[in-house]
């Protein structure tokens, strides 16, 4: 036996039956017109100052109160039309001009009543101001003043609390303009205006919103593309550092295999322990093949060549100059050979620095300096600022080769600093530790 379960939104009508979807759709509107006009209408909610760093501000001193400051002017003027439209004289007519003044600087500090205190002042000053001849039911500075405070309370909340107050709008113009007949009515005017400002304003609200949203995707795009920069180059970074162990583990399981074959006669216990370096060296190797090798791209092929060195670098310079940059090389201490980690890293590095000038500094001049000191190597790679009048516009990169050199010095323990320089152009400065002979063997 299937049961069937009805799930029901809304109440029922008479005798239990389900409303219809025009009464839901009432149903739906009324509570959206409470909750925009009437819950918390006079709840303090004060117009927030400009940003200190905007266009604005910065440009004008004292410019983060300038919304108030605006409100206040249009408030003034819409006050000045009431006291000159006014019919009437002395006290009455100053009261005209307030009751125009008082809902505009009320929208700083509680807009949605003061959308409330505008209707009930409209009808005030026509009561006390109007003549013979007078529109009703706004007249000129009341006629302003509610344009004013709609536009402003437009600007503060949502467009549907906007579409709601042009809504009350047009029902109190209609019912005072059929009570008060006899006088000319400018609700379709006021209607009509109101409108276009309205529709102006809820533009402006769904510009923004779009606006804060290409905005806010933009970050995520950016952060997604250098976190997935960064992996990429760890991806490199362990592939090369995967060749350069394993060819080193392969030569040490092949050096204690034969080992035992160049003496004559080797003891026994020396086998033993050639073959347990053996042994060891392969299980290294398989392990350190497993663990790295997963960074590989399924059609990643290991390269034909040799993994370049320092000792590579002249041939990289000279293909530098080819494509147009005026490269010095200059190496100070002792040239020794160093771990192939830290050679190969030194090369990408200064290929990678050489690689930015080329690309955002074209027409430049490079340096780059090698020391051989103790505990490690230094770099220094620095280029001058490119001619005045530029040749060559400069090519827009992925923007993260200093992502990539930081990563590589990071893995080696090693220090960086990357900025412009003194004179204009730009400076890379590296540290890779690396231990002495006599260290090494000391360790050993």
């Amino acid at each position: 036996m299937t049961q069937t379960t009805h799930t029901q939104t809304t109440p029922p009508g008479p005798a239990g039956r389900p409303r219809s979807p025009e009464f839901r759709l009432a149903a739906d509107a009324w509570r959206g017109l409470r909750q925009d006009l009437f819950q918390d209408a006079f709840a303090y909610d004060p117009l927030p100052r400009l940003s200190a760093d905007g266009p604005v501000t910065r440009r004008l001193s004292g410019a983060v109160w300038l919304p108030h400051t605006v409100v206040a002017a249009l408030g003034l003027i819409a006050m000045s039309l009431a006291v000159a439209g006014s019919f009437e004289s002395g006290p009455a007519t100053l009261l005209c001009g307030l009751l125009a003044l008082a809902p505009v600087l009320l929208t700083l500090a509680r807009p949605v009543g003061a959308f409330w205190f505008s209707l009930g002042a409209s009808t005030a000053t026509a009561l006390i101001g109007q003549g013979d001849f007078s529109d009703w039911p706004w007249l000129p500075g009341s006629f302003l003043s509610h344009l004013v405070v709609l536009t402003v309370v437009a600007l503060r909340t949502r467009p549907r609390t906007a579409a709601s107050m042009w809504v009350m709008t047009a029902v109190y113009g209609f019912v005072t303009g059929g009570v008060w007949h006899r006088y000319a009515t400018n609700v379709t005017p006021m209607l009509l205006v109101s409108a276009l400002l309205l529709l102006a304003v809820t533009v402006r609200h769904i510009r923004r919103q779009a606006q804060q949203e290409v905005t806010a995707q933009q970050t995520v795009t950016e952060h997604e593309r250098s976190r997935r920069t960064l992996l990429e180059e760890r991806t490199t970074i362990a592939r090369e550092l995967h060749d350069v162990v394993a060819h080193h583990m392969s030569v040490v399981a092949i050096q204690a295999e034969a080992a035992p074959y160049r003496v004559e006669n080797p003891p026994e216990e020396l086998q033993k322990a050639f073959a347990t370096i053996r042994e060891n060296a392969v299980a290294a190797l398989t392990e350190l093949r497993r663990v790295l090798g997963v960074v590989r791209a399924e059609d990643y092929e290991a390269p034909d060549a040799p993994q370049p060195t320092l000792a590579d670098l002249d041939g990289l310079l000279a293909n530098v100059r080819e494509a147009g940059l005026a490269v010095d090389k200059a190496v100070t201490g002792a040239v020794r050979e160093l771990p192939q980690g830290v050679e190969l890293s030194a090369y990408r590095i200064v290929q990678e620095a050489l690689s930015n000038t080329l690309r955002h500094a074209p027409g430049a001049s490079a340096r780059v300096e090698i020391g051989y000191v103790l505990g490690g190597l230094g770099l220094r790679i620095v280029n001058t600022p490119p001619p005045a009048p530029r040749l060559t516009k400069p090519s827009p990169g992925a923007g993260h080769g200093i992502t990539g050199m930081r990563e590589r010095v990071s893995m080696l323990n090693g220090e960086m600093t990357a900025g412009p320089a003194q004179d204009g152009g730009y400076e890379v400065t590296v540290f890779l530790p690396a231990p002495t002979v006599t260290e090494s063997e000391g360790d050993a």
